[in-house]
């Protein structure tokens, strides 16, 4: 008997389209009114209208994937001279040398190998939670998979080291100036206040994250091919981290420089996202930067370097498509101008609620906007000039609206197929969208449930009648 296959994430975003295409003629077109706001166009409060409406057809359908790909230039672009950068550095087999080492290291002191794994995922936890990072996670996944294969494990446990962590900080954000900041900008709350409690919640969102990935990778230790991503693993190590094979992979100086300079280069990153509002442009070029420095240090010639790099651009050529496509989804919904009329219903629902119950619907309404509107500084200018005045009128504070909205946000983020992150991760991964939902879902289980009861104490404690 033959198994069944599930579709690729092409075949899902496409089906999702032709839905979103559907759901246009089915709900009713609406829009809310705009205001500026810091040079942003906030929603004003109850100025949802009816609007004639505008249903897509098969011509929507068809251009959509330019629109998408227009809107989502800028990270695409990003993802192929990124990939670019790295095909360089796996040229001079730096990374493989480096890896070779841990792996003699790991084998030496058993116990450092979960060590290892909880440092990184508390590096990139902070992270996510100080400045936002996000689109940058991209370049972590082409470390941290080799990372978790040199130290047997899989690639689920190498995107989660990196990409589940970053966007369990982001959940549970202290300073995020893209979610944290805007929605309290937004709110007229003071800037990155109530952190203490956040704090808390990124303790307990990030504790119960590494538990689960250690516990996971405690089985995939016991019983490898228990792993849903076993053969693709298998496949992995055969044709992608093998370049190098006949090659002298000794840890020699002009490795350990170039892997200086990639460490050199992870914390610029940090310090220029989080101090001088560094974003995609500045990242990109800092990597072409890097790229080069390792070619001149490993003396590559040009021709080399150049067919290095469109290597490893070519290797992205899947995420990029995934990310555009993405992207042409929410063109349909903003076309259709269904996600006004959306929003609207679901903010209604929250009316005659019991306070807490209220406040846990607009965490799981927060999560399903989502669906709609990936993007964090997106939804909280859209949901917080509407989520704010509605916490005046339900009696909690507007620091617990931010609280729905933040944890709304990163958590159901990691497993929407509608985040062009999110499905470019799993693209460079070469990780089945439904074998990571299936992989996931009990973790986002558990993080619903906690956050339910994180969203108690504020409502008891700080609510006013």
């Amino acid at each position: 008997m033959t198994k069944r296959k599930f579709p690729d994430a092409i075949t899902i975003i496409m089906a999702i389209m032709i839905i979103f295409i559907i759901l246009t003629w089915l709900i009713p077109a609406g829009e809310y009114e705009y205001n500026q706001y810091n040079g942003r166009e906030i929603v004003v409060p109850g100025s949802y209208h009816k609007v004639e409406s505008n249903p897509q057809g098969l011509f929507a359908l068809l251009t959509a994937p330019i629109k998408g790909f227009m809107s989502a230039a800028q990270i695409i672009g990003f993802c192929f001279l990124v990939g670019g950068a790295f095909g360089i550095l796996n040229k001079t087999g730096a990374i493989d040398a480096g890896l070779n080492n841990v792996i003699k290291y790991s084998k030496k002191h058993q116990n450092s190998k979960k060590w290892i794994l909880v440092l990184m995922m508390i590096c990139f936890s902070v992270c996510g939670a100080t400045f936002g990072m996000s689109e940058s996670v991209l370049v972590f996944i082409m470390i941290t998979i080799p990372l978790a294969l040199a130290l047997g494990y899989d690639s689920i446990i190498g995107i989660s080291i990196s990409f589940l962590a970053a966007g369990v900080g982001f959940a549970g954000a202290l300073t995020n100036p893209f979610t944290i900041g805007i929605a309290q900008g937004i709110a007229e709350i003071p800037l990155f206040s109530g952190w203490e409690y956040r704090l808390l919640i990124w303790f307990v969102l990030t504790l119960i994250a590494i538990v689960f990935v250690l516990m996971y990778a405690r089985k995939i230790e016991k019983y490898p091919t228990k792993s849903p991503v076993y053969q693709i693993d298998q496949a992995r190590s055969k044709n992608e981290f093998n370049e190098n094979g006949d090659i002298d992979l000794s840890f020699n100086f002009k490795r350990k420089l170039i892997l200086i300079l990639l460490l050199v280069s992870l914390l610029v990153i940090v310090i220029g996202s989080n101090k001088w509002s560094w974003y995609i442009n500045e990242i990109s070029a800092l990597f072409i930067a890097l790229g080069i420095m390792s070619a001149i240090v490993f003396r590559l010639s040009a021709n080399e370097t150049v067919k290095a790099f469109i290597k490893g651009a070519k290797d992205m050529v899947m995420a990029g498509i995934v990310i555009g496509l993405a992207k042409g989804l929410l063109v349909i919904a903003t076309d259709g101008k269904i996600i006004g009329t959306m929003l609207n219903y679901l903010v209604s629902a929250t009316d005659g609620l019991n306070k807490v119950i209220s406040v846990q619907f607009m965490f799981l309404f927060q999560g399903i906007l989502n669906f709609f509107v990936p993007s964090g500084s997106g939804q909280a200018a859209l949901t917080m000039p509407i989520m704010a005045p509605l916490s005046d009128l339900m009696g909690i504070t507007r620091q617990t609206a931010v609280l729905c909205f933040q944890m709304g946000d990163g958590i159901f983020n990691m497993i929407i197929p509608t985040s062009g992150v999110t499905m470019g991760v799993l693209s460079i991964a070469k990780i089945p969208y439904n074998k990571w939902v299936k992989w996931l879902y009990p973790l986002i289980i558990i993080f619903v449930i906690s956050v339910l009861l994180l969203l108690i104490p504020p409502v008891l404690m700080f609510s006013y009648n």
